[in-house]
C-alpha cells in the first residue's frame, strides 16, 4: 500500500556501549531513505565534509563489478518526537525497523555519504548498521572517531568539529579558538573568508587549519598568553589583521594576485605579527593604528604579488625563507627611516 511504511529487517546488539541495528536492504532503498548531514558554513548546522564526486563514482563502478564487496554503511535514527520511525520487536533480537513512507529521509549517514551518494538506481544488496537514537552532538562524535584518520577528510573540518565538541576551547585550543572568532566576529576582515571544510555560497580565502596553525605560531613567538587572556589575545590578533587590510587594501582585495591570505602570506604575517607586539611591550596598546603604522613602514617596498619574492614558497622551509625576506625588508625601511631623519 502506498501508505505502508518502508520496513526492514534487522537484528540488535551493541556497538560496545551503543545500542545498534544490523541488516540487509537494497543500495537504492538505503540511498532514497537516508541523507548527509553535511556542514552548511553559512548556518553552522551539520558537521559532514562536501561530498567527493570522483569518491562517489568510483564506488559506484567498483560495487557493481564480480566479487566487490563493502563493510556495513553506517547510519544513525536521530531522536524523532514526530514518529517518523519506530523499532519493533520481533522475536529475541530481532526487529523490524518501519519508517515513514512519505516522510523526509530517516537515516543519518554517518560513514556511508560518499558509498550511497551514486547509488540511486543500483538495486544491490549492501549490509548496514544503524545507531538507534544518537543526537546529532554524539553523532558527530562518532563520525569524528571513525573518520579523524581518513585519508582526504578536510583537516579543517575536524578542527571545527573539535570547536564544537570541546568544553572550554579557549583552554584547550587557544589557537583555534582565535581562528573560529576571526572567521566569526563581524569586525574582523576574516568574516566568514575561511574554509571550514563544509558546503558555502561563498569563496573561501584560505582554511580554518591554516589560519589556525598560523595563529598558535604568533602565540609561540610572541608569548602574549603568559600576560593575557585567550580572549585579549584574539582581540590583538583581529586588530593585527584589520591593520593588514588598512595598510594593503590594493593587496588585500586581489587575493588571487597577492599572497596576503595564501597560506605563505598567511604564517609570514603572523610571524610579523608576534615581532611588533613584542617590540611594543606588554603596555603599549596593540590596536590596528598601532600596527597599521608600524607595516606602513615597509608593506610598501615589499612585493606581495604572486609572481614577487615570496613564489613558490612551500612548507616550513618555505615560511622560514618567507619570514626572513621580510624582515630583511624591513630592517632596510628602518635604516632609511634613520637615514633621512
Amino acid at each position: 500500500m502506498q501508505n505502508d511504511p518502508v520496513t526492514l529487517e534487522c537484528w540488535y546488539g551493541y556497538s560496545a556501549q551503543r545500542r545498534v541495528l544490523v541488516g540487509f536492504a537494497p543500495a537504492d532503498l538505503l540511498r532514497s531513505i537516508s541523507f548527509a548531514d553535511v556542514l552548511d558554513e553559512d548556518t553552522r548546522r551539520g558537521y559532514q565534509r562536501r561530498c567527493n564526486l570522483q569518491h562517489s563514482l568510483d564506488f559506484r563502478r567498483y560495487i557493481q563489478k564480480p566479487n566487490s564487496c563493502t563493510i556495513p554503511l553506517t547510519f544513525n535514527l536521530r531522536p524523532s518526537a514526530d514518529g517518523v520511525w519506530r523499532v519493533v520487536e520481533v522475536s529475541e533480537r530481532r526487529v523490524r525497523l518501519e519508517i515513514a513512507r512519505h516522510a523526509p529521509p530517516a537515516l543519518a549517514q554517518v560513514d556511508c555519504q560518499h558509498r550511497l551518494g551514486h547509488l540511486n538506481d543500483v538495486t544491490l544488496e549492501l549490509p548496514f548498521m544503524c545507531f538507534v537514537g544518537l543526537t546529532e552532538h554524539e553523532e558527530m562524535e562518532v563520525f569524528n572517531v571513525i573518520n579523524s584518520k581518513a585519508r582526504g577528510l578536510s583537516t579543517s573540518l575536524l578542527d571545527f568539529h573539535d570547536a564544537q565538541l570541546s568544553q572550554d576551547l579557549a583552554s584547550d585550543r587557544p589557537e583555534l579558538f582565535i581562528a573560529l572568532l576571526l572567521n566569526n566576529d563581524a569586525r574582523s576582515p576574516w568574516h566568514r573568508q575561511l574554509d571550514l571544510g563544509g558546503n558555502s555560497g561563498m569563496s573561501r580565502r584560505a582554511s580554518l587549519r591554516t589560519m589556525q596553525k598560523a595563529i598558535k605560531r604568533f602565540l609561540t613567538q610572541s608569548k602574549i598568553l603568559t600576560s593575557q587572556s585567550t580572549e585579549a589575545a584574539s582581540l590583538v590578533v583581529l586588530e593585527f589583521w584589520a591593520a593588514v587590510v588598512m595598510a594593503m587594501p590594493m593587496e588585500w582585495t586581489n587575493p588571487r594576485k597577492h599572497v596576503l591570505t595564501k597560506g605563505i602570506g598567511v604564517y609570514a604575517l603572523m610571524d610579523i605579527a608576534a615581532d611588533l607586539y613584542r617590540e611594543a611591550g606588554p603596555r603599549a596598546t596593540c590596536d590596528r593604528h598601532h600596527f597599521a603604522a608600524a607595516l606602513a613602514d615597509f608593506c610598501t617596498d615589499f612585493d606581495w604579488s604572486t609572481i614577487g619574492p615570496l613564489k613558490g614558497l612551500g612548507g616550513e622551509g618555505g615560511v622560514k625563507i618567507a619570514v626572513e625576506t621580510i624582515r630583511e625588508v624591513r630592517r632596510k625601511g628602518r635604516f632609511k627611516v634613520i637615514a633621512n631623519g
